[in-house]
């Protein structure tokens, strides 16, 4: 069990953020890693070309370090919708066979399926919201002619949980790909992939990850990596960091997933946030930040059910990301009123989204509860 954290964090105490899944708090030592980057960015003469190489494959290495996977599976991507569409370029819907889905799933991991859908005319299988949770009803969807299962690890509006095991399983068993949407996720709740056993996994790296807006990663299964990439990076192939020999065209990639990079995926600022985001993620363990979180969440579940509000059961719930709602629907002023105590948090669909990371001290759920108990 971790302590609190806050004093790690850049999060004035005058502010209780719970909106972690909007956009990560900025750790003190991310604030540091970027500035020294735009620094050496502004002396071009000291950009030696190994740093177009070095720092990435360091990133990889923390990445896979927190997925418990291999650094050759990771790849460096600008977004979701940038790693959905590298899945569904490399796998095989086909006439008649259907991709499933979560209702209310986020649209960057549904765009690039119905494009693929309607290029190859398969079908949508939308499996909404059980009383029973999420699993259950994506279990049923899978049959015979399910050739991808795309679902987040928990769903974006409240952080309902999907148990990507049982649902890995059942895809393999009828010959289906598994692609995974992480974002909500990676990094506050723990996720094997030598367990889950995804085809392809993505993530945004700005959330849970605590990193860069505009730089994910995305994790490939060994039996893809030599598939076809969405553009032809110069670094993804192979001896690109001999620059002088750079126009020496090479039909061969690096090793590993390297291929599925996007181009310019050296991003010397994003990538050194990036490490130190997950220097200090690693450093702490996401199992360990996930039961620490669970305590927290614990006591906001309880906290709202005392002044009428729900969230979900203990069993369908993550540990870092709670939505609550209220039987008779949002009041009209609970925008202002989380506003004017400056309590963030985020309003999705029918439910306050509560989103909470290390730097959450028991005043800040204290200040949470007092919104809730006048609104």
């Amino acid at each position: 069990m971790l302590t609190n954290e806050r004093h790690l964090f850049d999060v004035p105490s005058d502010i209780a953020y719970f909106n972690t899944a909007y956009f990560g708090p900025r750790l003190h030592s991310v604030n540091d890693a970027a500035i020294s980057a735009v620094g050496l960015t502004a002396r071009p003469w000291d950009v030696e070309s190994d740093l177009f190489f070095d720092p990435v494959d360091r990133l990889r290495e923390g990445v896979a370090t927190a997925l418990g996977g291999d650094a050759d599976g990771v790849a460096m991507i600008p977004g979701v919708s940038y790693g959905a569409s590298t899945a569904a370029r490399n796998l095989i819907v086909g006439e008649g066979r259907t991709v499933v889905i979560l209702a209310e799933q986020f649209p960057s991991n549904v765009y690039p399926w119905r494009r693929k859908v309607d290029a190859e005319g398969g079908e949508i299988v939308t499996v909404p919201r059980s009383l029973d949770g999420w699993t259950p009803g994506v279990l049923d969807a899978i049959d015979s002619r399910t050739a991808v299962v795309s679902v987040p690890h928990c769903h974006w509006t409240d952080g309902s949980v999907v148990d990507l095991v049982a649902v890995g399983a059942k895809a393999r068993s009828v010959g289906a790909a598994l692609c995974v949407d992480a974002s909500q996720s990676f990094g506050a709740l723990p996720l094997d992939v030598t367990e889950v056993q995804p085809d392809f996994l993505y993530t945004v790296g700005y959330k849970w990850q605590l990193g860069f807006y505009g730089l994910g990663y995305l994790w490939v299964a060994e039996e893809h990596r030599v598939g076809i990439p969405l553009e032809e990076s110069w670094a993804g192939r192979k001896d690109a960091s001999d620059f002088a020999r750079l126009v020496d065209y090479s039909d061969s990639y690096e090793g590993g997933s390297r291929r599925f990079d996007v181009a310019e995926r050296s991003n010397f600022i994003g990538v050194a946030i990036g490490n130190a985001a997950m220097a200090q993620i690693n450093a702490w363990g996401v199992g360990e930040i996930a039961e620490t979180l669970r305590m927290r969440t614990e006591a906001i579940a309880q906290g709202v059910a005392a002044h009428g509000w729900v969230a979900a059961p203990d069993n369908q719930r993550s540990p870092h990301l709670i939505g609550i709602r209220q039987p008779n629907g949002l009041p009209a002023s609970v925008r202002e009123s989380f506003a004017d105590a400056r309590v963030s948090v985020s309003v999705r669909g029918d439910s306050i989204r509560v989103s909470l990371h290390l730097h959450t001290s028991d005043e800040d759920i204290e200040r949470l509860l007092a919104v809730l108990a006048v609104v």
